[in-house]
């Protein structure tokens, strides 16, 4: 069932709901019966009453039983009354309860065989539909019980049948509505729980997305730059086998110094997945991006670097630097093989900017073997990462000899000083 955004009846009734409450859940009702049901219901009612009547009033009377003209009458009423209640009485428990609790309320103005029946149509309205229907029937009720009265002989004197009246139909009336009152409680509390059991549900998967995100961003950030590296070197190795052996057995040490570093960085995240916010050991800084530039110039890349500043910006902020160059480098070997980059790198007091460019891929260069294209997440998560920072990002077409062909990565990030 969908909400419409209001209060129920009901709850709005006791202030039982904020204003910005979801609606709560309806009280159960009745259960719904095929409208061809309630037609054959309703003629069976009719064609009892007739046939009970017909019996009655064509029957022989018997002497003295009743007094009058004619004495099988009123007992033809309330025979055929009791059999119309007793065919009521099945619909008080279907979707037309108010339309039977009316009728029998009806047959009580006419005799008392419709009493008993008439108040349990009262107390299943009561339980089943909201405050001003269940009222409008109980008043239905006491209508009725007093136009007996009236016409027909009671036990009790006028005053107090009507009292007794009254009494009985607000019993039963208040005795619904808790019933109703406190089925829509318990329909809301579970209710509550439906919902709470599906937030605490996509709340496990969210922080499941979250979780498989980090560890993507951490393994592309760690070893993307690393492993393109070693492809770079090697694909040199491959295509110059001629090379000084000197020269080779250097590029060999790079190669086996790159691995174990690459299984280092690799065994680093594992301890950064697994370990807490207070045990995640040193993280990179400002420091290792001249490391960087070592390692990409070591694989035969053009790279300058220049830093200016002696401010030292708060960890978080350092590591996302090194993170900004080393993804900056990284793609420079993979989009622009051969291309001359710059790494610029200015801190002043609260702020730090970073700028990794380059000119353009050198016509007729190609990638190494190996090298790969990558995953087009690394800006994106540099981006997210700078934005949590409180700082910008930015990349696009850099100036160059070429400026078509160049492109760079801007950060700037800030740190209260």
């Amino acid at each position: 069932m969908t909400s419409t955004g209001t209060l129920h009846p009901a709850a709005e009734a006791r202030g039982a709901w904020a204003a910005d409450a979801p609606c709560p859940p309806p009280a159960p009702g009745p259960p719904r019966v095929p409208r061809g049901v309630l037609v054959s219901s309703w003629v069976l009612v009719a064609v009892l009453t007739v046939a009970a009547t017909a019996a009655v009033i064509t029957a022989t009377p018997v002497p003295g039983a009743v007094v009058g003209t004619t004495p099988q009458v009123p007992a033809a009423v309330d025979i055929s009354v009791a059999v119309a209640a007793v065919a009521l009485v099945p619909l008080l428990f279907t979707r037309r309860s108010v339309a039977a609790a009316v009728g029998l309320a009806v047959l009580a103005a006419v005799s008392g065989a419709a009493t008993p029946a008439a108040t349990v149509g009262t107390l299943q309205v009561a339980r089943w539909y909201p405050v001003r229907t269940a009222a409008w029937v109980a008043g239905a009720g006491v209508l009725g019980h007093a136009v007996q009265a009236l016409w027909r002989p009671v036990s009790l004197p006028l005053g107090w049948w009507l009292l007794c009246d009254v009494a009985v139909h607000a019993a039963l009336f208040g005795w619904g509505a808790y019933g109703r009152e406190r089925a829509l409680v318990l329909w809301s509390l579970r209710d509550r729980a439906r919902r709470a059991e599906a937030e605490q549900e996509r709340r496990v998967a969210e922080a499941r997305t979250a979780e498989r995100t980090r560890i993507a961003r951490e393994m592309h950030d760690t070893l993307a730059h690393r492993l393109s590296l070693l492809a770079a070197t090697a694909g040199a190795m491959e295509y110059r086998p001629d090379a000084d052996p000197t020269a080779l057995a250097a590029a060999a040490g790079r190669v086996r110094a790159g691995v174990s570093d690459a299984l280092e960085d690799l065994r680093q995240v594992i301890r950064l997945l697994r370990a807490g916010p207070d045990d995640l050991g040193p993280v990179p800084g400002l420091d290792d991006v001249r490391r960087l530039v070592d390692d990409a110039r070591a694989a035969g890349n053009d790279v300058g670097y220049e830093r200016t500043g002696d401010d030292t910006p708060p960890a978080a902020v350092a590591t996302a630097v090194f993170r900004v160059v080393q993804e900056g480098l990284t793609n420079a070997r993979r989009h622009a093989p051969g291309a001359a980059v710059r790494v610029t790198v200015a801190t002043a007091p609260g702020e730090v900017r970073v700028r990794v460019a380059d000119d353009g891929a050198r016509p007729g260069s190609a990638p190494p073997e190996g090298a790969g294209t990558g995953t087009g997440t690394g800006l994106v998560g540099l981006r997210e990462r700078a934005t949590l920072l409180g700082g910008t990002l930015t990349s696009g077409p850099a100036p160059g000899p070429d400026a078509s062909r160049g492109f760079g990565v801007e950060a700037w990030l800030p740190w209260d000083a």
